[in-house]
C-alpha cells in the first residue's frame, strides 16, 4: 500500500502561483508513476500533469502547459506541482495519485489507471 497526502492548497488572486506537494508513504518502492488530478465542482476529474520515476518523462494537460511544472524529490518521496499565472478556471480540488505499472502516454494521462490517491486539497483562484 502507498499512502498521499496533499498540501498547498489555499486562495490566490489571479495571475499568483501555488506549490502543491504530495507526500507518499508505505511501499514507496513500488511507485511507477505519479500523477496530478483535478476535479471543479460540477465538472469531471480531469488530468493536469504526471511524472514517469524510469525515465523521468513529464506529462501535461494542454491547458496547463507553460503555466505548471511537476516535480519530484525522491529523497523526499514528494511530488509538487508548481502553479504560477493561476487563472479562475484553475479553481478545483487537486489530487495527486500513484501507479505502480509505468504506463504509455495515454495511460498516464487516464485516473482510472491510478492504484493511489491522495485525499486532494482546495486550489481557489479569484478574478
Amino acid at each position: 500500500q502507498v499512502q498521499l497526502v496533499e498540501s498547498g492548497g489555499g486562495l490566490v488572486q489571479a495571475g499568483g502561483s501555488l506549490r502543491l506537494s504530495c507526500a507518499a508513504s508505505g511501499r514507496t518502492f513500488n511507485i511507477a508513476v505519479m500523477g496530478w488530478f483535478r476535479q471543479a465542482p460540477g465538472k469531471e476529474r480531469e488530468f493536469v500533469a504526471a511524472s514517469r520515476w524510469r525515465d523521468d518523462s513529464t506529462y501535461y494537460a494542454t491547458s496547463v502547459t507553460g503555466r505548471f511544472t511537476i516535480s519530484r524529490d525522491n529523497a523526499k518521496n514528494t511530488l509538487y506541482l508548481q502553479m504560477n499565472s493561476l487563472k479562475p478556471e484553475d479553481t478545483a480540488v487537486y489530487a495527486c495519485a500513484a501507479r505502480t505499472r509505468p504506463g504509455n502516454s495515454y495511460i498516464v494521462k487516464s485516473g482510472i489507471s491510478y492504484d493511489f490517491w491522495g485525499q486532494g486539497t482546495q486550489v481557489t483562484v479569484s478574478s
